[in-house]
């Protein structure tokens, strides 16, 4: 077995972006923690904020600048609601942007909801080796996006590529 057969453990961290949600009804952000370490990576910690802009721009920077940190996921504040502003905070945020992330999670999302899919602005990149993927706040959103893509994509063994050399 070559080292390229082993798995590699990322540290994960995992942001609810919601007005309402607090710790006994965080649901979607539970639900990623649980995805995440049923795949065996290592949960680094979640935080709830408000949809506020600086608020999410504060908790994400800090995690991009902690090099303990390799992957961030996110969750709500992708729709188009009042107060949806997961993709203006973020997006500035990133060195590169993963464009094919959104299209895919629309592509395959499709099959569950239909049309409804183009509401979703989820969005993904890399800022100082980090990874950020940010899904919508729904349980089946989340489920979607850790299943169908990142789950393969934070796994050093999927080939013909993945994340994972690049968080090194």
């Amino acid at each position: 077995m070559s080292a390229s057969d082993n798995f590699t453990p990322l540290a994960i961290a995992v942001l609810t972006i919601s007005d309402t949600r607090d710790e006994s009804t965080d649901t979607s952000g539970d639900l990623l923690k649980q995805h995440l370490l049923e795949a065996e990576h290592n949960f680094f910690g979640k935080v709830i904020v408000k949809d506020d802009i600086y608020q999410i721009r504060k908790v994400i920077s800090d995690w991009i600048a902690n090099p303990a940190v390799q992957v961030i996921l996110t969750t709500g504040g992708t729709g188009f609601a009042g107060r949806d502003s997961t993709p203006e905070a973020i997006a500035p945020l990133f060195d590169q942007e993963i464009t094919g992330f959104g299209e895919l999670f629309r592509q395959v999302s499709y099959d569950e909801i239909g049309s409804s899919t183009i509401q979703s602005r989820c969005l993904a990149g890399v800022a100082n080796k980090t990874v950020i993927f940010c899904l919508p706040g729904s349980n089946n959103a989340c489920t979607t996006g850790w299943t169908r893509i990142i789950k393969e994509q934070l796994d050093s063994r999927h080939r013909p590529c993945n994340f994972v050399g690049q968080l090194q």
